[in-house]
C-alpha cells in the first residue's frame, strides 16, 4: 500500500486532526482569552479541508487497505459537514458573549467533531464506521454539557451520554454478528456474503445495526434524547447537533446500506420503511404541542429525517441522489432557523425559547419575522420555496422504484407537519405583539441568515442543475 496515496486521500482528516492539536496548544498556554482567534483558525482549517476535496480526496478511491473510501458521495458530505461546523463557530462568540461561558476547548470539539463525521462517511468497513462514529460521539457529549453551570445543559450531556452509549453497544453488537457470520467487516466483504441470501445471525446483524445508526439521525423509534438535549444544550451547539452530525450519520446510513448491504435491501427496506413513516408522522403530532422553539425544532428534524429516509427507501442511484439534495437543502433551513433563534434576545440581552415570545414579531423586527416564515415555509414544503423541491424528490424517487403507496403516505402525513410551521407564522404576523426583542448588532448572523433564506427562496432554483449534478455523481460513487 501507498501510505503517501492513503494520506493524500484522507488530506481532509489529516489537515484537520494537526489542525486541532496545533489549536489545543495554543489554549493550553494562551487560555480562554484567545478563543476568539482559535474560532476563527478552526473556521480556516475548514476551508482547508474543504479545498483539499478538489483533489485525491475527492475521487482517488480506497485507500489504508480498503478501510477508507474517498468518492463524490463522501466530498459531497464532507462538504456540508464543514459548512455547518464553521457557522456553528462563526455564531458561538455572540450567544456566549453575555454568559462569559466560551471557552478556548469550544472550537477544538467541533473541530475534532468534524473529524470523526469525516471517518463516518468515508468508511468501507465496520471498524472504520465505528471509530469515526465514537470520535464524533465524544465530543458531542461535551459540547451537549458545555454550559456547566446551566443545570439544563448538564442534563442534556448526562442523556445524551447515556443513551448515546446503548446505542453504541447495539451497534457493537451488530458489528459483532456481521464479522461472525460473514466473516469480515470489510463493506465489499460482506455485501459479497449477502449475496447468497441472508442468514439469521446476518439478518440480526443488519436489525441491530441499523439501529444503533437510526440513534444517530434520531429516527422513531430511537429519537426519544433529540427534544431533551436540543433544548438543554447552548443554541449554537444545537445549531451543529441538528445540521453537521445528522448529514454525517444519513450519509452513513445511506453508505451501509447500499454498499455493505444492498444484496439484502428486501430485508432493511422495511426497517427503513417503518423508521421513515413514523418519523414523519410522529415528528409532526409532537411538535404540536411545543412551546419551545428548540423543542420544536427538534421534532422537525425527526419529521424531516423520516422525508430523507423515504429517498433511501427506493434503493436507485435516484433515490440516494434525492437524500443528498435533501440534506444539502435541510442543512440551509435548519441553520437559518436556528440562526433566527440565536436573535430571540430580550432587552437585557438574556436569550429567550418560547414561542409566544414570537408574538407580532413583525411589527417589531419585519426583517427577522420575514426570514424565520422563509425558513418555516420551506420546512414544511410549500412552493415554490426550495423545501418543497427536497421534498418533490425523495417522492418522485420512491414513484420511479414503485413505492406510490409509501409516497403517498409521506404527501399526506406532510400535511400534519405543515399545521406547527403555519403556528409560529400566525403567531408572528397576526397575535398581539410581545414585548421587543433586543436589536441584532451582528453583522455577520444577519448575512448568515440572509445568505440561508436566499438559498431556500425561489432563487435557489437556479442551483438546481448544478445540485442535480452534484448529488447524482455522489449516488454513482456508491452504486
Amino acid at each position: 500500500m501507498d501510505y503517501a496515496a492513503s494520506l493524500q486521500m484522507a488530506l481532509p482528516e489529516v489537515i484537520l486532526s494537526l489542525g486541532s492539536l496545533v489549536l489545543l496548544m495554543i489554549a493550553a498556554y494562551a487560555g480562554d482569552k484567545a478563543t476568539q482567534a482559535i474560532s476563527w483558525l478552526s473556521v480556516a482549517l475548514f476551508a482547508a479541508a474543504g479545498l483539499a476535496l478538489l483533489g485525491p480526496a475527492g475521487h482517488g478511491g480506497e485507500a489504508f487497505y480498503g478501510l477508507y473510501r474517498a468518492d463524490a458521495f463522501a466530498a459531497f458530505a464532507k462538504l456540508l459537514i464543514y459548512i455547518a461546523a464553521a457557522v456553528s463557530l462563526i455564531v458561538a462568540p455572540g450567544f456566549f458573549a453575555k454568559s462569559g461561558g466560551l471557552r478556548a476547548e469550544y472550537p477544538v470539539l467541533i473541530v475534532l467533531a468534524a473529524v470523526g463525521m469525516g471517518m463516518m462517511v468515508s468508511a468501507a468497513d465496520l471498524l472504520t464506521l465505528y471509530v469515526g462514529l465514537e470520535l464524533n460521539s465524544l465530543a458531542a457529549y461535551v459540547l451537549a454539557s458545555f454550559m456547566r453551570r446551566d443545570t439544563r445543559s448538564a442534563e442534556a450531556g448526562l442523556k445524551y451520554f447515556v443513551l448515546g452509549a446503548l446505542a453504541s453497544g447495539i451497534l457493537l453488537y451488530g458489528i459483532t454478528l456481521l464479522y461472525g457470520f460473514s466473516g469480515t467487516t470489510m463493506f465489499e466483504g460482506i455485501a459479497v456474503s449477502m449475496k447468497d441470501g441472508l442468514s439469521n445471525g446476518e439478518l440480526f446483524g443488519l436489525v441491530f445495526v441499523l439501529a444503533g445508526l437510526a440513534f444517530k439521525i434520531s429516527a422513531v423509534p430511537f429519537h426519544m434524547w433529540t427534544p431533551d438535549v436540543y433544548e438543554g444544550a447552548p443554541t449554537p451547539v444545537t445549531t451543529f447537533f441538528a445540521s453537521a452530525p445528522k448529514v454525517a450519520a444519513i450519509a452513513l446510513t445511506v453508505r451501509v446500506a447500499v454498499e455493505a448491504m444492498g444484496p439484502g435491501s428486501d430485508a432493511w427496506r422495511q426497517i427503513v420503511i417503518f423508521a421513515a413513516l413514523t418519523s414523519i408522522v410522529l415528528g409532526a403530532v409532537a411538535a404540536i404541542g411545543q412551546n419551545n422553539i428548540k423543542r420544536l425544532l427538534a421534532y422537525s428534524s425527526i419529521n424531516n429525517v423520516g422525508f430523507a429516509l423515504i429517498g433511501l427507501a427506493a434503493g436507485t442511484e435516484e433515490g440516494v441522489a434525492s437524500v443528498m439534495t435533501y440534506m444539502a437543502i435541510y442543512v440551509a433551513m435548519t441553520l437559518g432557523s436556528f440562526l433566527c433563534v440565536l436573535q430571540m434576545r430580550d432587552r437585557d440581552g438574556n436569550h429567550v425559547e418560547t414561542i409566544s415570545s414570537l408574538s407580532g414579531l413583525s411589527s417589531t423586527r419585519p426583517a427577522l419575522a420575514a426570514a424565520l416564515a422563509t425558513f418555516m415555509f420551506s420546512l414544511a414544503g410549500i412552493p415554490p420555496l426550495l423545501g418543497f423541491w427536497a421534498k418533490f424528490l425523495v417522492f418522485d424517487a420512491a414513484v420511479a422504484a414503485g413505492m406510490w403507496p409509501l409516497a403517498a403516505i409521506g404527501i399526506a402525513a406532510s400535511v400534519i407537519g405543515a399545521y406547527y410551521y403555519l403556528k409560529i407564522i400566525k403567531t408572528m404576523y397576526f397575535d398581539e405583539p410581545a414585548p421587543a426583542y433586543a436589536p441584532s448588532e451582528s453583522i455577520v448572523e444577519n448575512g448568515l441568515i440572509a445568505v440561508s433564506a436566499l438559498f431556500v427562496s425561489p432563487l435557489g432554483y437556479f442551483l438546481i442543475p448544478a445540485l442535480g449534478v452534484a448529488t447524482m455523481n455522489a449516488a454513482r460513487a456508491l452504486f
